[in-house]
């Protein structure tokens, strides 16, 4: 049955992967419209998350966002089927970096770095950036069951010398290449909300507190990683441009959750930026109300 759904669908995507930019982004244009008007796909949810973290804004600008939003959100679908097929040329020309030398300077110095981000304008695309750095590249991914699919998917985000790790082993390929003083650098997308009890922090993030992964800087930490916060802002439609910022090139000179909190201040500032191009699909404040439930949690395991 595996083999079958592959059969039939991967063809579909491979077909559409050919098609040049201008002809995907017309295809876009009409599932954005059964999407957004017809089926109303999550429309609820993004709206309430953008009152939530916007509430100086009126109805009439939340649902002008959201609109935008939701023609992003499509055409990053069909930016991702792009990225089976995409030439160096066109990835090159499509999504720049200002400034990799950044980065290329600690992979010199035969530093390690966690290169921590948030799901803004096109993270897909990021599959690339060996392309433009001198030091091996690792991202965790959410493994899919259909292992046809897996591979095909794998094959395409890793074509570059990037290197796809599913989200359950990345820890494990972390601990193993920094135990073996092995140089890397590690993709983080820490904006998403942590099951609550597994959460050691929380913070305010877009006026709401939330609780806050802070894995990145642990990692950093245990192994003295420079970090490093990625931004992808959206130039105009199907090109991007990614700006390098330093966060800290001494983990352990910081308080707990000091660079934690820099990331979400950061990540704050790029999102108001622009709020169309943020991935407001997923209840990012689901948790908003269960800090009182967290603060019993922790103090019966601390017993």
């Amino acid at each position: 049955m595996k083999f079958l759904t592959f059969a039939i669908i991967y063809p579909l995507i491979w077909l559409l992967s050919r098609l040049p930019m201008r002809v995907l982004y017309i295809i876009s244009d009409f599932f954005f419209f059964i999407m957004f008007h017809l089926i109303g796909y999550r429309k609820k949810v993004v709206e309430s998350n953008l009152r939530i973290a916007f509430p100086n804004k009126n109805e009439a600008e939340i649902k002008k966002i959201s609109k935008k939003f939701f023609k992003h959100f499509v055409d990053l679908i069909f930016e991702s089927i792009k990225s089976f097929s995409i030439s160096k040329k066109e990835i090159n020309k499509r999504y720049k970096y200002t400034n990799p030398e950044l980065i290329n300077k600690y992979a010199n110095q035969g530093r390690s770095v966690a290169l921590i981000g948030a799901h803004q304008a096109n993270w897909e695309w990021a599959f690339a950036l060996p392309l433009q750095l001198n030091i091996n590249c690792y991202g965790a991914y959410t493994k899919i069951q259909n292992s046809y699919f897996e591979k095909v998917i794998k094959d395409s985000r890793t074509k570059y010398g990037f290197d796809g790790v599913p989200t359950t082993l990345f820890n494990k390929k972390i601990n193993e290449r920094q135990s073996k003083d092995i140089q890397s650098l590690y993709i983080l997308l820490s904006d998403q909300s942590p099951q609550v009890h597994k959460t050691r922090h929380w913070a305010n993030f877009l006026n709401t507190n939330v609780p806050v992964h802070t894995g990145a800087e642990t990692l950093a930490k245990k192994f003295n990683l420079v970090v490093i916060n990625m931004n992808t802002t959206k130039i105009k439609r199907g090109y991007f441009e990614t700006t390098f910022e330093l966060i800290s090139d001494t983990p352990n000179d910081h308080e707990d959750y000091e660079i934690a909190d820099k990331f979400l201040k950061i990540t704050e500032e790029h999102i108001k930026a622009q709020p169309e191009c943020y991935l407001w699909t997923h209840k990012r404040f689901k948790h908003k109300d269960k800090y009182q439930e967290w603060l019993k949690i922790r103090k019966t395991s601390q017993k």
